[in-house]
């Protein structure tokens, strides 16, 4: 196999417990197909049951590991998640005008599942004035759509109001992720013409850690391979629905996606058929 892989970078926190953040963004990558590539802006102490510690990356270093893989091996896609204070937002945001990223996906992480903080306060006005322009799609999940937009968001079409005022941020794309809502798992795609609408069954697990993370890096792995971003979006929704299908029983608390689910389920359909040979 000679071909070119895809280059995804992440640039999140680290997830000590493994299921969201670098971690999370790692496996989906490699599973989905891509080549993933990490600048960490902050450390966590983590498990199931919440956030425990933040150990924040000098600037300095972020920088450099951004320098660092951008340089040698290149960028076809990236995504963003933690970026825990202004100084670390207005950072991403010069490397990413530095190299020209334009496939960026922005997953405004803010608060973890647990209740823990993940963004200063301080740095909510530069992620909207300095990183929110350069992605070519938010993706905020329905509490962190609620602190962008400020409303109540209590329905799909609260959904679309906020996607709107989202859009209206710089934004060209906005993915308005309805985890939170009762009923079917409804995702809001607005491009500015029209509203799109992804539908899922809601899947009755509290093992769902790490879902807004693997959701933003899938749909940069399908971004980096080529694909038209309707189309990524539409198959990072499905994989998302696969992971939380089969979702580890880890932990005490909130368990993690399975992020190798599409590969053991292809396996267990093909193994059976390799044993008759």
């Amino acid at each position: 196999m000679d071909r070119k892989p895809a280059r995804v970078l992440t640039v999140a926190g680290s997830d000590s417990g493994g299921g969201a953040g670098i971690q999370a963004d790692l496996k989906t990558i490699t599973v989905l197909g891509g080549f993933g590539m990490s600048v960490i802006t902050a450390l966590t102490a983590q498990n199931t049951l919440g956030v425990q510690g933040i150990f924040e990356v000098p600037i300095p270093f972020i920088e450099q590991q951004f320098d660092a893989v951008a340089t040698d091996i290149g960028v076809d896609a990236a995504k963003t998640g933690m970026l825990v204070n202004a100084a670390v937002v207005r950072a991403v945001a010069a490397k990413i005008r530095q190299y020209h990223i334009e496939k960026l996906v922005v997953d405004p992480v803010m608060v973890a599942k647990g209740g823990a903080l993940l963004i200063e306060n301080d740095a909510r006005e530069n992620f909207i004035s300095e990183l929110v322009p350069l992605a070519l799609v938010l993706t905020p999940n329905i509490p962190e759509a609620e602190a962008l937009a400020g409303l109540s968001i209590r329905s799909v079409e609260d959904m679309k109001e906020a996607a709107m005022r989202i859009r209206e941020m710089g934004v060209p794309n906005v993915i308005v992720k309805g985890g939170h809502l009762q009923g079917p798992a409804t995702d809001i795609f607005f491009d500015g013409r029209r509203f799109y609408e992804f539908y899922s069954e809601r899947i009755a697990t509290k093992d769902s850690h790490g879902t807004g993370c693997t959701y933003s890096s899938a749909i940069a792995t399908g971004l980096a391979v080529g694909k038209p971003l309707l189309e990524a979006v539409r198959e990072a929704k499905a994989y998302v629905t696969e992971v939380i299908r089969y979702a580890w029983r880890i932990g005490q608390g909130h368990g993690p996606t399975n992020h190798a689910a599409p590969l053991l389920n292809a396996l267990d359909r093909i193994l059976p058929f390799l044993d008759q040979r």
